[in-house]
């Protein structure tokens, strides 16, 4: 058996020869990069690592949302149980409460020293301007608990 039987066509052509290589280097190539890919556990890592935050901050979310759609039927629930005269003595209780709160507030205020209180301010920014990957790692602690509470209790 000759090529020319083998093959069913004539010679190939340089050029013919040429894209056939081409074709080839660009399968081989494509093969290394998907190889390569498998291989980059760090770059795995990262993904999976950004689809549980993705994940978490979206039951986070949600589990918020919940909490407060049940905040708010408790609150009603409650103003339509209870009568009114209570709810009047509760309203001026939680107002001396809040100006309560804000004298010992501002007391606490005039006798911190003031690199204390320059200190607070700033961890109070850096909380506020980090504030989801702080909820994110909250709510990634608290699964985390849970999860190791419930596997403790299961043995």
């Amino acid at each position: 058996m000759n090529d020319e039987s083998r093959t069913g066509t004539d010679n190939p052509t340089p050029e013919e020869l040429r894209e056939k290589v081409e074709r080839t280097r660009d399968e081989l190539g494509q093969t290394v990069e998907a190889l390569a890919a498998k291989a980059d556990i760090k770059a795995q890592a990262k993904e999976k690592t950004a689809a549980v935050k993705e994940q978490a901050a979206e039951k986070a979310a949600m589990v918020s949302d919940q909490i407060r759609e049940k905040a708010g039927q408790a609150v009603q629930q409650v103003k339509e149980t209870v009568p009114d005269p209570v709810l009047a003595k509760a309203t001026q209780a939680a107002a001396q409460v809040r100006a309560s709160t804000g004298r010992a507030g501002q007391y606490a205020a005039a006798k911190t020293p003031d690199p204390l209180r320059e200190k607070a301010g700033r961890a109070v920014a850096a909380a506020q301007a980090n504030r989801t990957p702080l909820v994110a790692g909250g709510v990634l602690l608290a699964v985390f608990l849970l999860v190791r509470r419930s596997r403790g209790s299961r043995r």
